[in-house]
């Protein structure tokens, strides 16, 4: 009798390979903070790592093909005036960054294509609202500009980053939130939390839809969820051993599967595929990265391979599968940071002999393209992430890669204006400037100090800081008019002191001792304490004053003494 011992899978042979060291990144600072964070960031342009800095949070934004030893001056994302904690790129803008640090400030950055020349300190967007410090950061899979954060104030807020306006607030935990993770289409959200509880939210309202102790143990624990609806949690028992578990969303409190790992005391990070339904466990300190893979039959979550490194990772960060190389059947790739500063790129593929497009490996995966806008969300609609084939290679389909932020009304637009040139204030009749969604009159911030506010006949009345367009015309004029008599004075002693610069060099070239052009003869000792009466009177200027040379002493010339300086 026959029967199959080991189990059929075309990922059970996927091995990972580091990279040389020439082709890996080299000499960065990564942050050395405690907060439970992956502190990397990558998407198919660019490499984003939280670093080292004085004077407050900064991370440092890099080109792939930028590899080799990174200069230790390159140029930062440096804004923030606390430590940065958490980074996540847009995955329908690979131009667009959010960051949330310890100043309790989020900031959204757009990154030029080519990276960075200078240090870049002006943000897209501030979202300001919380209390106490953001360490977390998570971008709506297939809503546009729809921005999750979390803090230690307890607190989760949805943004709304297009327009800088809290769409979502959610306070339904007692402690610090350790881990947030939307499903597949967004409409629901699993939290772990400080009190050892794993919830299922509803994130346009806040309910909770079910809670369950999610690990015994009272460090961090994190939780994700898969692509067709389980969840997948890491953790530590009592004993302080961590363990993983898999649960339904309608049991928490029954976990499908509960596996004890090993005693390290590293918090877990699973890094989840779901074009292939492979999780990567990645924890802090550790020089491992293990592999499962999550199937509908018994045990549900098996155990792959692991990847050996000789060093501790501090840090990692994932590729999206848009950026994975097809030619080489490679499935994920990895930035593994250690405490040395090096940067080292591991590439997971499964080898097969045929160079042809493998379709069983690479089924249509996440685009860069939003399915619905953050105003149909809000509004009830959910819809699944758009998806694109990898069949001849990534191609971007985006059509404009600058966010554009339209700030409204709100009670938390504190930005301060920017410095620069006047703002060109305009207003549509039709538009948001103009009327709300039923007719009736609004009143727009326009981010510097003034608003723009229909009058009663029918046009718009512009106040910039307290002052009509009127008054504003006539400041105007006024200033520009004393700045022309300024102009006017400046001027006309430039003209007088070059004609006193010139009389003098002419002096002094001729070597003269006297100005009245009939004494040739050169300057007698004088014998006598006090100065000779002037035997004639410097020359004057246009407008009839005289003018003195030497420092007062109009009678006497002496040869080669003046300078022009003395004038």
């Amino acid at each position: 009798m026959s029967f199959r011992v080991v189990r059929n899978s075309k990922f059970r042979h996927v091995f990972g390979q580091a990279l040389k060291r020439e082709q890996c990144y080299d000499n960065i600072r990564v942050s050395k903070s405690s907060w439970d964070s992956t502190f990397c960031a990558v998407n198919p342009k660019f490499l984003a790592i939280i670093v080292e800095s004085a004077g407050g949070g900064a991370f440092i934004v890099l080109p792939h093909n930028k590899v080799g030893r990174i200069a230790a001056d390159h140029a930062l994302v440096g804004g923030h005036k606390g430590p940065v904690l958490d980074i996540a790129w847009c995955p329908h803008n690979d131009n667009v960054i959010a960051s949330g640090s310890e100043d309790c400030v989020v900031k959204v950055w757009q990154i030029p294509d080519g990276g960075l020349s200078r240090t870049l300190t002006e943000p897209v967007v501030d979202l300001v609202y919380h209390q106490r410090r953001v360490g977390l950061v998570l971008w709506h899979p297939s809503a546009l500009n729809v921005l999750l954060t979390a803090g230690s104030d307890n607190l989760i807020v949805v943004w709304n980053v297009g327009t800088g306006e809290v769409l979502v607030r959610i306070d339904c935990h007692p402690d610090t939130i350790y881990s947030a993770c939307w499903n597949w289409d967004g409409s629901q959200l699993v939290t772990t939390c400080k009190d050892k509880k794993i919830r299922i939210l509803n994130p346009r309202n806040g309910e909770v839809l079910n809670e369950a102790l999610a690990h015994e143990g009272s460090k961090a624990t994190r939780a994700i969820f898969l692509r067709h609806g389980l969840i997948f949690t890491t953790g530590f028992n009592r004993s302080s051993e961590r363990q993983y578990s898999l649960r339904a969303p309608d049991a928490l409190g029954d976990p499908i599967v509960m596996v004890d790992l090993d005693t390290s005391n590293g918090v877990m990070f699973p890094l989840y595929d779901p074009d292939t339904n492979l999780i990567y466990l990645c924890g802090k300190g550790d020089s491992v990265i293990r592999y499962f893979e999550v199937t509908p039959e018994h045990p549900y979550v098996h155990y792959i391979s692991q990847f050996q490194t000789p060093d501790s990772q501090r840090a990692i960060g994932m590729m999206p599968k848009r950026g994975c190389d097809v030619s080489t059947c490679e499935v994920a790739r990895f930035y593994r940071l250690n405490n040395g500063g090096l940067c080292q790129v591991i590439s997971m593929t499964v080898p097969r002999k045929s160079e042809l497009f493998q379709e069983d490996l690479y089924p249509d995966t996440l685009a860069d393209e939003a399915s619905i806008s953050a105003e149909d969300w809000i509004g009830g609609v959910d819809a699944d992430p758009q998806l694109i084939s990898l069949k001849g290679g990534y191609v971007s389909q985006a059509q404009s890669t600058t966010l554009t932020v339209t700030k409204k009304s709100n009670v938390l637009d504190k930005m301060a204006p920017k410095r620069g040139g006047p703002k060109s204030l305009s207003a549509s009749t039709g538009g948001s400037a103009g009327a709300s969604a039923n007719g009736s009159p609004v009143t727009v911030n326009n981010g510097d100090g003034g608003s723009t506010s229909p009058a009663n006949n029918g046009t718009q009345q512009i106040t910039i800081g307290g002052v009509s367009e009127a008054q504003f015309g006539e400041l105007r004029t006024k200033f520009e008019e004393e700045f022309r008599k300024l102009k006017a004075i400046i001027v006309k002693h430039e003209n007088r002191i070059r004609s006193l610069e010139a009389t003098v060099k002419a002096l002094t070239d001729r070597g003269l001792t006297e100005v009245d052009g009939a004494g040739l003869a050169p300057a007698a000792p004088s014998t006598s304490s006090s100065p000779a009466p002037p035997t004639s009177l410097p020359p004057t200027s246009d407008d009839g004053t005289q003018q003195q040379v030497a420092g007062g002493d109009a009678g006497q010339y002496r040869n080669s003494t003046l300078e022009p300086d003395e004038v």
